[in-house]
């Protein structure tokens, strides 16, 4: 049995398809369909063979072709969110212990009542910043699998499930008061693990992801987006801003990437949702295929702000 064969055979013994393991502002669970009706045809025909993401967040879009196009052999993801990177490469290396320091944190905050609870969440999370300075994010080692968890716990128990920091990289969301979150999802971390056995994983800028693009890839930007508004700016899912220059210098890779042959998607928000005169995408991306979908803008604190919005989908084919 060759090795992807063996990866395969190995996802198929799980009864749960993997799904993101944190919940991520902007992911694309939502999306899902919609994205993959406007996959290029390459993907069906076998001639895409590797698959990049370099924003890759929660992941759902590349848990999504992982899982369901076989063709494709090989995996890229990168983020500038060194947690992030952290956390996958934990699930990819050592899942079982993860799972096993889940388990116990899991068990311990169920056992505490809600006064309790909150309590534990603030110390947890105090702990978890005050550990960031005397964490390598370059070498792994067993650190990683209880900062892992931590990560995992701090954001399936924080409000809205987000992952939010600031300027010093600190987390920063409050307490959620959910009632019996799961924190251990131990069948999805496992399936997630026999997927990044096959996945290449970089922490860094979205233009480390070159070196694995070739004619026969498709690659999935899924950058913070672009506010739409003044008040809608949520780009601090990492220390580091992703401001008009990012997006200019986003727009000149994807050209790059575009000139060697590869398959391009990106997603961001539409300007025209609150300017109509706004053509910020459409200049940056004129020589590209420009859809507009409807997505649901999820993460304001305000209820009634919350509704049907318009997406870009971009694409080089």
């Amino acid at each position: 049995m060759d090795k992807k064969s063996s990866f395969y055979s190995q996802l198929s013994l799980t009864s749960k398809t993997a799904k993101p393991f944190l919940k991520w502002a902007g992911g694309k669970g939502q999306l899902l369909e919609t994205l993959v009706s406007f996959f290029p045809e390459e993907i069906d025909t076998g001639k895409i063979e590797k698959y990049a993401e370099p924003f890759i967040g929660g992941g759902a879009l590349f848990f999504y072709v992982a899982q369901n196009f076989p063709s494709i052999k090989r995996f890229f993801i990168s983020d500038v969110n060194q947690e992030l990177i952290l956390a996958y490469t934990t699930i990819q290396r050592d899942v079982e212990s993860l799972i096993s320091y889940l388990l116990v944190l899991e068990n311990h905050y169920h056992s505490l009542d809600i006064i309790a609870q909150k309590d534990f969440f603030y110390k947890t999370r105090e702990d978890f910043n005050r550990q960031l300075l005397h964490t390598d994010f370059k070498t792994y080692q067993e650190n990683w699998i209880v900062r892992t968890s931590i990560i995992i716990f701090l954001n399936h128990t924080c409000f809205n499930g987000l992952f939010r920091v600031n300027s010093r990289g600190e987390f920063n969301v409050p307490f959620g008061d959910y009632k019996n979150p799961v924190i251990c999802d131990a069948e999805n971390l496992r399936s997630i693990s026999s997927i990044l056995q096959q996945t290449e994983i970089e922490h860094g800028d979205f233009m480390v992801s070159q070196k694995f693009i070739d004619e026969r890839t498709f690659v999935y930007f899924d950058p913070p987006y672009r506010p739409i508004s003044q008040t809608a700016n949520f780009t601090s899912y990492s220390r580091f801003d992703f401001r008009d220059d990012s997006q200019k210098r986003l727009a000149e890779y994807f050209h790059i990437l575009a000139q060697i042959g590869a398959k391009l998607m990106l997603s961001n928000s539409d300007p025209k949702n609150e300017n109509p005169s706004d053509n910020f995408f459409e200049d940056l991306y004129q020589q590209y295929h420009i859809e507009r979908v409807s997505a649901s803008r999820m993460i304001n604190c305000d209820g009634n702000k919350r509704g049907k919005i318009k997406e870009l989908v971009i694409m080089n084919y």
